[in-house]
Formats: C-alpha cells, sequence, structure tokens
C-alpha cells in the first residue's frame, strides 16, 4: 500500500483545520496509509536580520531533512513549483506508484520559505497556487487535493 508522508512546520492551532485534516486523513485511509509529521517552527526575534531569517530557514529545513525517510519521492510546496490540475496530481502520483515509489513525502515549509537545499532534492515542486495561504491551511488542501487524487485513480465520482 502507497504510503503518504506530510512533513509540515508548526502545529495547526485552530480546531476547524485539525478537524479538516482529521477527516481527510480518515478519507485517505481507504486508499493508502498517512503519516504527519510536524517539526518545530524556528523562533525568530521581533525585526529579524534577513540573515537570521535565512538562518532560520536553513535550521527548519534541516529538521524537516531529518524526518524524510529513505527512498521516497520527495515532493516541495514551493511557490515557484509547477501549478498541476486535480487530474495531473492524480496522473503524477499514480506514475509515481506504478514506477516503484510506495513512499510519497509532501514537505509544506515554514512561513519564511522553505530550504533551497530541499527543493534541489524534490523530485516534485509544486505550487498550490500564485496566491499565498496560510501554511495551516496549505495543510488541510493538500490533504484535499491527495484524497482527489486518489478518488480520480480509483475512478470514483468525488472529484467531479
Amino acid at each position: 500500500m502507497l504510503t503518504v508522508h506530510l512533513i509540515a512546520v508548526g502545529k495547526i492551532k485552530e480546531k476547524y483545520l485539525t478537524d479538516a485534516c482529521g477527516e481527510y486523513i480518515k478519507r485517505l485511509g481507504g486508499f493508502c496509509r498517512v503519516i504527519v509529521t510536524e517539526v518545530e517552527e524556528y523562533r525568530l526575534p521581533d525585526n529579524p536580520s534577513p540573515a537570521m531569517v535565512e538562518q532560520g530557514v536553513v535550521e527548519e529545513g534541516k529538521r524537516i531533512a531529518a524526518k524524510i525517510p529513505a527512498g521516497s519521492a520527495l515532493i516541495t510546496l514551493c511557490i515557484e513549483g509547477t501549478q498541476y490540475s486535480s487530474p495531473q496530481l492524480a496522473q503524477t502520483i499514480s506514475d509515481l506508484a506504478l514506477g516503484g515509489c510506495s513512499t510519497l513525502t509532501f514537505v509544506i515549509g515554514g512561513s519564511n520559505g522553505l530550504w533551497s537545499q530541499l527543493k534541489a532534492d524534490s523530485r516534485i515542486r509544486l505550487s498550490m497556487s500564485k496566491m499565498t495561504f496560510p501554511h495551516q491551511l496549505a495543510r488541510v488542501m493538500l490533504l484535499e487535493q491527495i484524497y482527489r487524487a486518489m478518488t480520480i485513480n480509483a475512478h470514483h465520482k468525488y472529484h467531479k
């Protein structure tokens, strides 16, 4: 069975977002195994310098890298990534699974961005939109899109 590993910086604080994530994780259980790993956000002082912000991004990136399972297909969410339609994401997930990937690792970085090394190491750089979303909401949106992709691949009617 395919494993979908979602690594995200920070914890979800709002109950309605936690509930939404829980609902999609439950729904995904019929298609794949889901693991969500939260890594601690790097704390910055008020008005940090650009160097401090970069240090925070690197430290968060190292925390993320330590949680990525060996051999998994790394998919990073970043603004400069490629935007996929839901059917394109479904096809990509199917192609990766059929190509022998048993674990897909999706990464959502912190509010200051994602470590460039993780982006360089990723198989796919995925952009959800040109718009900016709170990272906690992006997690719900990503889980929903993964669920939608699974239903497309299983020929269910959910995605329409």
